[in-house]
């Protein structure tokens, strides 16, 4: 039986975290290591090898990730 590696995309992490931060479920100060508790433990390796090519560590936080967001009451 052939196994699928999956391939996480840095948009694709990144629109994540966006939408957990913005529903509440992650602070933007916690570090990009709190993603794991919502991806499943064997994508979560291809969601750390993505991070790690882009030059991400676990422990910057999940706004270095969001990057610059604009507000729409400013």
């Amino acid at each position: 039986m052939a196994t699928q590696t999956l391939r996480y995309s840095l948009e694709v992490v990144k629109e994540e975290a966006r939408q957990l931060v913005e529903a509440g479920a992650l602070d933007r100060k916690q570090p990009i290591y709190a993603l794991c508790r919502f991806i499943p433990p064997g994508e979560w390796q291809c969601v750390e090898l993505e991070l790690e090519e882009s030059d991400y560590l676990l422990r910057d936080e999940i706004a270095d990730l969001l990057g610059r967001e604009d507000w729409s009451n400013d």
